[in-house]
């Protein structure tokens, strides 16, 4: 078990990997002439997502040359250590490349394999919470998921077109009618928005290692239960559901029979 003085040394290094982040996405998002490349999965990156990681990389192995990474962008370095850093240094490149401001940087940390700490980072609304599972805070204030009841919930996801096509056996459609609204405040910002008790669910079909572990933390902190879609382990499927606790039960008995 860490020591909270420890777990506070690494946040605080968390937040100056968020604001090595800042340096790159803050010119980058004013300039209308982003670099483009396609990956071969068929998703874009940018040059900021591959310098903004690049500079994260590099501060994280002069500090903590025994730690970890994996990083969307360059791939996985040490990831069985002890402390390995997970980095996506634009979640929501879609929204980054449309210059909408709700892509953010997504920064964790696991510690001997399961998530330890995690940061959820928008430069542009100058919005940032931090979570180690036990607390979040949005730019230094505390912050918990809301509940409410179904009727009155907001859900967020990144994309309802994978909803349907990943998630066929889920009463999808039955969920949405039962709720007050479902919009695509998707990506790591959603997470913040749940988080922060702005919307009640974050329900995503499916998500990478580097878009889950940092996000935990901070849902986990805030008082949200998270699990994947059926109710098991987030983490290891790939997909995920998250609210306030009495929220997410009402939203796991709507989605499955």
């Amino acid at each position: 078990m860490l020591s909270d003085a420890r777990q506070a040394e690494l946040l605080k290094f968390a937040e100056a990997l968020a604001d090595v982040a800042r340096s790159v996405l803050i010119p980058a998002h004013a300039d209308p002439e982003t670099r483009l490349e396609i990956k071969p999965d068929g998703t874009p990156v940018t040059w900021a997502d591959k310098e903004a990681e690049r500079l994260m990389r590099q501060l994280i192995t002069k500090a903590y040359p025994s730690h970890g990474i994996l990083g969307e962008e360059f791939g996985p370095q040490n990831v069985d250590a002890e402390f390995c850093w997970v980095l996506d240094p634009i979640d929501g490149t879609k929204s980054f490349l449309s210059r909408v401001p709700l892509y953010v940087t997504l920064i964790g940390l696991r510690y001997e394999g399961q998530p330890l700490l995690g940061l959820i980072d928008q430069p542009i609304l100058d919005e940032r919470i931090v979570g180690d599972g036990r607390t979040a805070r949005l730019n230094g204030k505390t912050v918990r998921a809301a509940e409410a009841s179904l009727k009155d919930a907001v859900v967020v996801s990144t994309d309802f077109d994978n909803v349907r096509r990943l998630h066929k056996r889920a009463r999808w459609n039955r969920l949405a009618d039962s709720v007050a609204h479902t919009r695509t405040w998707g990506d790591g910002y959603g997470h913040l928005l749940v988080a922060s008790g702005r919307a009640h669910v974050v329900a995503d079909p499916v998500m990478n290692p580097w878009d889950l572990v940092p996000v935990i933390p901070v849902l986990k902190g805030a008082g949200a239960i998270v699990t994947d879609w059926q109710g098991g382990d987030a983490v290891a499927s790939g997909n995920i559901i998250a609210a306030a606790p009495k929220l997410h039960a009402q939203v796991l008995a709507s989605l499955n029979d």
